[in-house]
């Protein structure tokens, strides 16, 4: 399956601002379930690109811009191979129950950021959903992440947010809602508090599943979700947001450890007070023909 990616960002000034170096992570990492076909990137005022590859391996665009302008418009255009899942969502049924990680010597050593609590919790909100929700162990599929991710799935109310940041996963329970970014850190911090290694994906959702009436989320925009390490079968996509496990409808474009390391568009401006007005993100995602032209 083919299908074209189109991100454009939109951030509009009172009046002309000076712009900061803006990292882009907009580009994601050719492998066995998703191939980079074709690729281009837009931006206005016009800017002067070098690539990099981040601390995790993602691939970064650092943008420098020459002048100044009241409009910054960001456009990523891709063309993605997308292949089925090497963890069909079968696997994770009551069949293939798991209760714990267990991590071999080497395997921690690579693991441990991803193992390691990046929210605290002074006040034992975290700790005391998730007392809740081990007490109920065994009552789901069987499957202790899968639950996790249900729990989440059906405990809050999604509420979408055009505000930067992701919230702390206990604002998350005591608000009793979020977005996906929130459900994404919420259910990684609750998996590193069970032993599990975990990370914070971002990508885009494809409205191409058999049930698409059934999303949550928006597929128009940005969006979150978590991987978790499990011995045997490697880093297996969770969106409790959708409550979907190592699904097609998942695109991914870059991974971190914490959220704030892993922002579409990220960069600063220098203008007077009150200069922001607003933000604009739209994604189309569509099925193509298989392409003609070589790999970008």
């Amino acid at each position: 399956m083919y299908l074209r990616v189109r991100h454009a960002t939109t951030y509009r000034y009172r009046t002309p601002v000076s712009f900061g170096p803006h990292r882009l992570m907009l580009r994601p990492r050719d492998s066995f379930d998703l191939r980079l076909v074709t690729t281009a990137l837009a931006i206005s005022p016009p800017a002067l690109l070098r690539w990099m590859h981040d601390v995790y391996g993602n691939p970064v665009a650092v943008a420098d811009f020459i002048a100044p302008a009241d409009t910054l418009d960001i456009v990523s255009e891709l063309t993605v191979e997308r292949f089925g899942s090497a963890l069909p969502r079968s696997r994770l049924e009551p069949a293939a129950a798991l209760t714990e990680a267990v991590y071999s010597d080497g395997e921690r050593i690579v693991l441990q950021p991803y193992l390691a609590l990046a929210a605290a919790d002074p006040d034992g909100v975290l700790e005391a959903w998730l007392a809740e929700f081990r007490s109920r162990t065994g009552v789901g599929s069987g499957h202790l992440l899968r639950d996790l991710a249900h729990a989440i799935h059906a405990g809050l109310s999604y509420a979408l947010r055009y505000d930067e940041g992701t919230q702390h996963p206990a604002d998350t329970l005591r608000l009793g809602r979020g977005s996906c970014r929130d459900y994404a850190w919420l259910f990684i911090e609750a998996a590193r508090r069970l032993g599990f290694a975990a990370r914070f994906v971002t990508g885009y959702l494809q409205d191409g599943g058999p049930d698409p009436a059934g999303l949550v989320s928006p597929v128009g925009l940005t969006h979150a979700w978590a991987d978790v390490f499990i011995p045997g079968d490697g880093w297996v996509e969770f969106d409790p947001t959708n409550d979907l496990v190592a699904d097609r409808q998942l695109l991914r474009i870059a991974v971190a450890r914490v959220p704030e390391d892993a922002s579409p568009v990220a960069g600063s401006f220098t203008g007077p007070p009150g200069s922001f007005l607003g933000l604009s993100v739209g994604v189309e995602i569509e099925p193509v023909a298989r392409p003609d032209e070589a790999p970008g």
